[in-house]
């Protein structure tokens, strides 16, 4: 699946953040979790990202990051569909803890009503896409 140049799975584990792109067009930032084989967000009522997946589950995202010190240019593509899952707390912590730190308590107010909540009252969701296509590019140079 993956055209890969670096070790994608290490890369996607830093806390960087994706950009969506959905039919519209619209683009959108936002942190995402790179697990089995798969992108995971959190979508709520907040956002209109759910409501355009149920109408049309085709997405692009990008993760990519420039580090004009050393050079390092790295980029991950991805196309696939999108789907709406129920809310998973446990992977919700995951997924937060990499951008936010371990101690819940610190965190904003927002994210810990996420965790706090009941989902059915949050409203939140999961988007997951497993991309048909991955594609893996360093652009470095040396500095």
């Amino acid at each position: 699946m993956a055209d890969s140049e670096f070790d994608v799975d290490s890369f996607l584990a830093r806390p960087l953040t994706a950009r969506i792109a959905t039919n519209g067009p619209t683009v959108r930032p936002t942190w995402f979790l790179w697990e089995e084989g798969a992108f995971w967000v959190i979508v709520g009522p907040w956002a209109r990202l759910p409501s355009r997946i149920r109408t049309d589950p085709r997405i692009a995202l990008v993760v990519d990051m420039c580090d004009l010190g050393s050079g390092t240019v790295r980029q991950v593509i991805a196309q696939g569909r999108a789907e709406i899952l129920p809310f998973d707390k446990q992977r919700a912590r995951r997924k937060l803890t990499r951008y936010l730190g371990r101690d819940q308590t610190r965190w904003d107010a927002r994210f810990q009503r996420i965790m706090e909540g009941d989902p059915a009252r949050t409203g939140c969701e999961w988007l997951r896409m497993v991309p048909d296509t991955l594609r893996a590019k360093d652009l470095s140079y040396v500095v």
